[in-house]
């Protein structure tokens, strides 16, 4: 009797114990969807983003526009300006040579291996300065326009007042650390423009994919000029207390859209997440064009509210949603086959072609494949299926294949016209 009521007992706190872990893991459960749908609360502390059109200056998009924060290497934007500016004035020419101190020499990397004593060509400069991100090569267009770097923050930074961008701080003119060095995405938008507009015959550089200098060839790492439609500059920055940032145009038919974003954990996401604020912002300024057109009959006053009807949520950035299993490069589409679709006219295939359209990422081979199969029905190439491995996550990367580039590009802008999401990329 003894033994049965300890049994018993036992028994007992052996169904309490898993009750209680039950109740904890609920409880744990509730707790973590919490912090997921309340958004601020697993928000990246470090990210910023803004989309405006070039030709109008509209905001098309903006997610904390207005805090501060670290530039890293987009500060190069403004160095470049202040050397486009003194060749506008004819202080320089692309044949000038600058000279290389022991300070710019010291420069740590990224850089191109500057010794004291050399000199460089502007010529030279502007591309080390676009493609490679070339500390050392800052150094010296700083000295050479300002005499000392310190100097140069300070005219950097007058320069920045006059431009409009109220909330920067230059320090330096290459982006390395300085805890006073400090901008928004609102004002890196105001300089990206400014570059194109104040120097429109110097912005081709910003689109530059290498560059070669005394026998060794640099590759740039923008790849969004690579693989997202449209895309033709400017430029990408890093630093550990900024994260991964990047300053974006692009131009799809007669619009330009100039976008910033920053503050990525990786230069993955970043890219990803900025091909689809390009994306959506194209794809509203087609939607207010189309019922602006279809209401030509009705009062202006309805035709205006239509046609700033809001933009359709879009999906937060990879870093503001942690969800327990994170899908890292899914996107999100709308249906491929719809009765409002046009189809695109599908072109001829040349096999061979090292190019591809990939058209998402998903956990099960058979999703990726069906919606391959679906995207094939409007663009050329031939179906594949990859498995990859991210983050110690496997992923089934669905892609068109065996493209000619402009094929890839042309496929992809047809895509993109649909509201499908798509990557231009290399087999």
């Amino acid at each position: 009797m003894h033994v049965g009521r300890h049994q018993f007992k036992k028994g007992d706190f052996m169904l309490t114990l898993v009750r209680d872990i039950t109740a904890g893991m609920y409880i744990f459960t509730v707790f973590l969807l919490l912090l997921i749908l309340s958004g601020s609360a697993l928000a990246n502390p470090r990210y910023s983003s803004i989309v405006i059109d070039a030709d109008t200056g509209a905001v098309l998009h903006e997610s904390s526009a207005d805090a501060s924060r670290y530039p890293a290497s987009l500060t190069k934007m403004m160095t470049l300006y202040m050397l486009f500016e003194a060749m506008e004035q004819r202080k320089m020419t692309v044949d000038t040579r600058m000279p290389v101190s022991t300070h710019a020499a010291r420069m740590p990397q990224t850089n191109i291996g500057l010794r004291a004593g050399d000199s460089i060509s502007v010529r030279e400069a502007i591309p080390a300065l676009i493609v490679r991100s070339a500390n050392d090569v800052a150094a010296v267009v700083a000295e050479a326009l300002g005499k000392t770097e310190t100097n140069f923050g300070r005219m950097m930074t007058d320069k920045a007042r006059k431009l409009g961008m109220r909330s920067t701080t230059f320090r330096n003119a290459s982006g390395l650390p300085n805890n006073e060095q400090k901008t928004t995405a609102r004002d890196m938008v105001v300089l990206s423009t400014r570059l194109m507009k104040d120097f429109p015959k110097y912005y081709h550089y910003f689109s530059t994919q290498s560059f070669s200098y005394k026998g060794i060839t640099y590759n740039s790492h923008n790849r969004m000029v690579r693989n997202t439609a449209g895309v033709d500059g400017l430029k990408t920055g890093f630093i550990r207390a900024s994260g991964f940032n990047v300053a974006t145009s692009a131009r799809r038919g007669n619009r330009r859209v100039v976008a910033v974003v920053m503050g990525g954990n990786t230069a993955a996401t970043r890219d990803q997440h900025m091909a689809q604020l390009i994306d959506r912002s194209f794809d509203h300024g087609r939607h207010a064009t189309q019922v602006a057109k279809n209401n030509r009959n009705v009062s202006s006053n309805v035709a205006v509210a239509k046609a700033n009807a809001p933009t359709p949520a879009l999906k937060p950035y990879p870093e503001q949603q942690k969800v327990p299993e994170p899908i890292v490069e899914h996107y999100v589409f709308p249906p491929v086959a719809s009765a409002q679709m046009v189809q695109p006219q599908k072109v001829a295939l040349q096999t061979n072609g090292d190019w591809a359209v990939q058209v998402g990422s998903y956990h099960e081979p058979d999703r990726a494949r069906a919606h391959a199969q679906a995207v094939a029905r409007w663009i050329p190439g031939e179906i594949a299926v990859s498995e990859v491995e991210i983050s110690n996550r496997r992923l089934y990367r669905a892609r068109l294949v065996g493209l000619q580039e402009d094929q890839a590009r042309s496929a992809c802008q047809s895509l993109t016209r649909q509201g499908i999401g798509c990557l231009v990329v290399r087999s």
